[in-house]
Formats: C-alpha cells, structure tokens, sequence
C-alpha cells in the first residue's frame, strides 16, 4: 500500500535518524518525567534513549514486514510513522504514530489516518493500533471510526476501525 497525502512526505528511516527518532519518542514522555521523577536532565535523557532505543529494536525485530516512516512537511521533520500493511496476513496494523509537539493539532495525523483507512477500505482490510487510555489522540481515533476491542492493564486499548463501518 502505498500512501500519498498532500504537502505530507513519508520517507524510509534511515540509520542517520535515529537521534531524531529518539527526539520524537522522548517528546511522548516529557510530561511523564516532568510530573513523576525527581530527576535531572542527564538522568531523563539516559531514560528517554535507554526507553527508544529498547522500542526501536523490539519493533524491528517483531514487525519485519513493517514499513518504519520519517514523517516530513515543509521540509521538516514532524514525527514517524511505524506501519504494518499486512500484518497477520489480513489487517494493517499501526504500530506507532508520533508527531512532534509543535506539529500536533495541525492536521497532519488525521490526514495519515484517513488515506490509511482509505487505503484499507479499498483492500477491505481492518487497521488496528494499540493506544494508551489517557493518550489524547484517543478522540480522533474514535472521532474516525476506531472501536475498542481489547484492554491490557487498563492502560493500552486496542482499537480497530473495520471498513464495513464506512
């Protein structure tokens, strides 16, 4: 499945980006650190890299068929897009789908999500991701379809939007 949105570029990672990777991840947990450590600087950044660095590898070792994504607009770096389009042979799996604080609430992950489920309408097949109870971006998941299915720990939700709800 190949994904066009406009003024938005997906790109393959690269080995390069990783310290922007790790920029991108460690702007999920900033408020997580700010409101739950008592730690300096030093010790947050050693977590934020030990924490992507254990992902990174898991998601690449576990979704081998996976596509892992720079997210780019007006040639900036904005986020990452980890996707799965045949996961379990039968479903497309949103493994993970981050963008950065400044470029939250601009459009751009709605417009990804929704050529995703366009895209997966059109090959009949479901789109799951894994999301956090008090993540945000829970509303526009729901807002586009996406039902809950599943719960681990009370914390991750599975989400699955199906096209027989369009």
């Amino acid at each position: 499945m190949e994904l066009k949105i406009d003024t938005i570029t997906l790109r393959d990672i690269q080995r390069d980006d990783l310290p922007v990777l790790c920029e991108i991840y460690g702007s999920t947990r900033t408020e997580e650190l700010e409101k739950g450590t008592n730690w300096n600087d030093e010790q947050k950044r050693f977590f934020i890299e030990q924490q992507f660095f254990a992902q990174h590898n898991y998601y690449q070792k576990n979704y081998t068929g996976a596509k892992f994504y720079i997210i780019e607009k007006q040639n900036n770096i904005v986020g990452r897009l980890y996707i799965d389009f045949f996961f379990e042979k039968k479903g497309v799996r949103i493994i993970d789908i981050t963008l950065l604080p400044d470029w939250r609430k601009k459009n751009i992950g709605s417009s990804i999500l929704e050529e995703i489920l366009k895209k997966a309408g059109i090959k009949n097949r479901n789109v799951s991701i894994h999301v956090e109870s008090f993540n945000p971006a829970m509303n526009l998941y729901k807002r586009l379809g996406f039902k809950k299915i599943s719960e681990t720990n009370g914390v991750y939700h599975l989400m699955e939007w199906s096209p027989e709800q369009i």
